[in-house]
């Protein structure tokens, strides 16, 4: 149980921070689109990423820096153009109706959220790296460690996904689309800078 109990913390404590995939889940939750798909694409990828990580993969991105270099490069990219379609949206602002559909396709949610788990080199130095490391120092008890971890990652993206519909009336008001288009862009553009300044190390 100790080992559960810390899992949950230790992988809790990652991934609450607020960063593109977090601001995409949210955004995506108010606007009540996919959001069964969003949240159960981002923690099943972080419990595969997990998993790996407990099992020993760690080891291997160490010997591979040039890979988290090129994720490095390529993340920059794709959240400095996120940032760009943000503002983009923000100088002209929808409104949610609870009569209206979204047009956003679904190819294009299952490529956006996979790019912005995957395409960030410090998922695989937090999750693989760091939990597989911690996780590790529990030995037998490891996948206890990894168990928690993981239910931290599917209890979070469902408490912001879904959760965001509690929000949901106060998003007929374009006032607040572009305030959150801004926050948004905002905090892509702060991570894209920060990817492409941070030293990656393990």
């Amino acid at each position: 149980m100790g080992a559960l109990v810390a899992g949950f913390l230790t992988g809790l404590s990652l991934i609450i921070a607020i960063g593109a995939q977090n601001a995409y889940v949210l955004r995506m939750g108010l606007s009540r689109s996919y959001v069964a798909l969003i949240v159960g694409l981002c923690a099943a990828s972080d419990v595969a990423l997990i998993a790996v990580g407990i099992g020993g993969l760690g080891s291997v991105i160490r010997s591979a820096p040039a890979v988290l270099q090129i994720f490095r490069w390529v993340g920059v990219a794709y959240l400095s153009y996120f940032a760009f379609t943000s503002f983009r949206r923000a100088l002209h602002p929808g409104v949610l109706l609870p009569t209206e559909t979204n047009s956003v396709s679904r190819a294009s949610v299952v490529s956006t959220t996979l790019a912005l788990t995957f395409l960030n080199p410090h998922v695989y130095l937090d999750t693989v790296l760091l939990l597989g490391s911690i996780g590790n120092q529990y030995g037998h008890l490891r996948w206890f460690f990894g168990l928690g971890a993981a239910i931290a990652s599917v209890a979070w993206f469902s408490s912001l996904g879904f959760g965001a519909r509690l929000a949901s009336r106060f998003m007929s008001r374009s006032t607040t689309w572009r305030v959150l288009d801004i926050v948004i862009g905002v905090i892509m553009a702060l991570v894209a800078l920060k990817l492409a300044t941070t030293r990656l190390t393990s």
